[in-house]
């Protein structure tokens, strides 16, 4: 049996940028629904859209952009090879490894790894890091073939990737042919808790097929073969779990009290209760109502209003709320890929951060409200002209 979580209408891809060339063309939408399964409580996106569409060669979503996620993968890797007694003679395998920005880490320390990213624009870069990627989407299969070849791990990474995949389940027992007898494995995801505490909507796309509590990826561990045996409470992106798991018939490592202590939590709360559920939608429509009454403000006063990160959780904000570049003319962003382009559905273009110099808007709407700390420090200059920081979620707020 389901539940009805949250329904955002319809809406194109949120990593979908639309090129100048195809400015004047269709883009496909699809429905945006989500649901609670009430047999295993896993939160799941309706499927409409296939992976290969949503992850596909001009992918534009690069880790590196992000200083402080860097110093966050270098903090991981020092940690790692501390806990776990990497040496040289060790091997890490990273899946959904993006550009490089973790694994450049582990080769620094003379460590062999492994990168599988299936998004030929990140692979490219990543090997131009010097490291070796396999460009495929990760399941059983191919961790069969790796372990045939000699290639299992001693750990294994998966950060921001358990969210995105469509069969969790192929996913998940992939680990546990890869690993090592006792070896690692870590996931680190946002945490389905803070997204319900903080009306984190916006983070619902149709790359996320599913929003992921520890009572559910439990479950799903034991299901396919891993045994969760500690975790750590992250804040990144608005609240995130790191998750340590190894492989259920020859992993020793004894359950940790972090991880009692938060499944004892989740239970408290009601997770795995239809009636923690109820009542999202109306708080993420109160959310949308609350921006689009600012923009229309801001408009009728002559006020001059820009955003900042072009970030696919905006383009869930922007398109459900219905806003268009009438109200929000154009978004900064660093990133290079995503410069002269165009935001999927709303159309705003994406231009270089020095756009905000030039016009010193009054308002910037930070998008990626999860670096909201960061994205005030680099745009700091904006003060000079007095303008001011808005983030739409969880709550109108200007700064």
């Amino acid at each position: 049996m389901t539940l009805p979580f949250i329904d955002l209408a319809t809406a194109p891809p949120s990593n979908a940028y639309v090129t100048a060339q195809r400015l004047h063309g269709p883009e496909k939408w699809y429905p945006l629904r989500v649901f609670v399964c009430t047999r295993c409580w896993l939160v799941q996106t309706e499927d409409y859209a296939h992976s290969a569409e949503l992850f596909a060669s001009d992918y534009a979503y690069f880790s590196s952009v992000s200083s402080s996620w860097l110093s966050h993968a270098q903090r991981y890797v020092d940690e790692m090879v501390r806990r776990f007694e990497l040496t040289p003679a060790s091997h890490v395998v990273e899946v959904a490894a993006n550009d490089g920005y973790l694994l450049q880490y582990v080769r620094e320390r003379g460590i062999a790894c492994l990168a599988i990213e299936p998004t030929a624009s990140t692979a490219a870069v990543a090997r131009g890091k010097g490291l070796e990627v396999i460009e495929e989407f990760f399941g059983v299969a191919q961790a069969q073939r790796l372990a045939a070849a000699g290639r299992s791990a001693d750990l294994t990474v998966a950060n921001n990737v358990l969210a995105h995949v469509p069969d969790i389940n192929d996913f998940v027992a992939g680990f546990a042919r890869l690993l090592k007898p006792h070896g690692i494995a870590t996931f680190e995801f946002p945490h389905l808790v803070r997204l319900v505490e903080s009306c984190q909507f916006d983070t619902i796309y149709h790359e996320h097929f599913s929003y992921l509590s520890l009572t559910a990826v439990s479950a799903i561990f034991e299901r396919n073969g891993l045994a969760v045996f500690d975790v750590t409470e992250l804040p990144t992106h608005g609240g995130s779990l790191r998750v340590f798991a190894q492989r259920r018939d020859t992993g020793a490592r004894t359950p940790t009290p972090a991880l009692e202590n938060l499944l004892a939590r989740e239970r408290a709360l009601g997770v795995a209760t239809a009636g923690y559920y109820a009542g999202f939608q109306a708080r993420a429509d109160h959310i949308k109502d609350e921006l689009m009454r600012f923009l229309i403000d801001c408009k009728r006063s002559g006020k001059r209003v820009a955003a900042y990160g072009a970030a696919a959780k905006g383009n869930t904000l922007l398109n459900y709320a219905g806003v268009r570049a009438n109200l929000l003319p154009w978004v900064a962003d660093r990133n290079p890929a995503k410069q002269g382009k165009f935001l999927p559905g709303s159309r705003i273009a994406i231009v270089a951060e020095e756009r905000l110099r030039q016009e010193q808007p009054d308002f910037i709407v930070l998008l990626p409200w999860n670096l909201r700390e960061e994205l005030i420090a680099q745009l700091s200059y904006a003060r000079a002209w007095g303008g001011k920081f808005v983030c739409a979620v969880p709550q109108l707020t200007i700064e």
